[in-house]
């Protein structure tokens, strides 16, 4: 039986996987294209008129968060766009009346956004050694980070799909919730620039506690205590996770 579901695993993440590795040129690299704008633009141009940040230079301080925001939205489109689009197929009526737990189906999705976010990630750094020189003060938690974050934006991204009833719905909560708050998670500035006030507001931003804990992977620093980063960032994952397995069982927004 158990073999029966890892096969079944493998099927599923092998299928998410090479869903966006065929059409690369549309899936990797406008996002790594995207990002070396943002080097040019705001670390060349204008960080040289800003100076330095934390004791270090602007394009240094903002590729951590680059790399980050990379992860984030590539996790979570994979997963979104694709579950809505086994719902809007019907097949994935399929996949739940097949011998198959809701978990494997849970993890197979999520897997495929991981290694797609994981991907454009390591696309992305690859392109900051043009802008910047490369250091990692702390491998390890460059990797947990990493992996966590591409975790919590695909089951993100699969709660989406879940209550999307068009195409329109799978693009509304990017549009107007995740990219504002990644935008305002710390990736341009520290918020230490903040009044107080502002401060504690941005404390609410989940994403705040990631690309802070991303930068002090990178560079040694961050805004925010690492060990709260992540036990924010896994209490997150445990509740989306939940959340997920708890919406697959009920066939919410798939069975009609």
């Amino acid at each position: 039986m158990i073999r029966q579901f890892w096969i079944a695993y493998l099927t599923i993440t092998r299928k998410e996987i090479m869903r966006f590795t065929r059409i690369w040129v549309q899936t990797i690299i406008p996002p790594v294209v995207m990002v070396a704008l943002y080097f040019v633009i705001f670390g060349n141009l204008i960080g040289q008129r800003i100076g330095e940040m934390d004791g270090m230079t602007y394009v240094d301080f903002i590729m951590p968060g680059l790399v980050m925001m990379s992860i984030i939205t590539n996790s979570y489109t994979n997963v979104v766009s694709s579950f809505y689009g086994a719902k809007y197929s019907r097949h994935i009526e399929e996949m739940q009346i097949a011998p198959v737990p809701d978990l494997v189906i849970l993890l197979g999705f999520v897997s495929g956004g991981m290694v797609r976010g994981i991907s454009v990630g390591i696309a992305v750094t690859l392109v900051s050694l043009l802008f910047t020189d490369f250091s990692i003060y702390n491998p390890f938690v460059v990797l947990l980070v990493a992996l966590l974050t591409s975790c919590l934006f695909a089951l993100a991204g699969l709660i989406n799909a879940i209550f999307a009833n068009s195409f329109d719905d799978i693009t509304i909560i990017p549009t107007f919730v995740l990219t504002p708050l990644t935008y305002l998670g710390g990736i341009f500035y520290s918020i230490k620039l903040l009044p107080e006030f502002w401060q504690q507001v941005s404390l609410g931003n989940p994403i705040l506690y990631m690309v802070n804990s991303f930068r002090y992977g990178f560079r040694g620093i961050s805004d925010i205590d690492l060990s709260t980063a992540i036990a924010v960032i896994l209490f997150f994952i445990v509740v989306l996770f939940a959340t997920c397995l708890t919406l697959l069982a009920r066939g919410t927004g798939i069975r009609q």
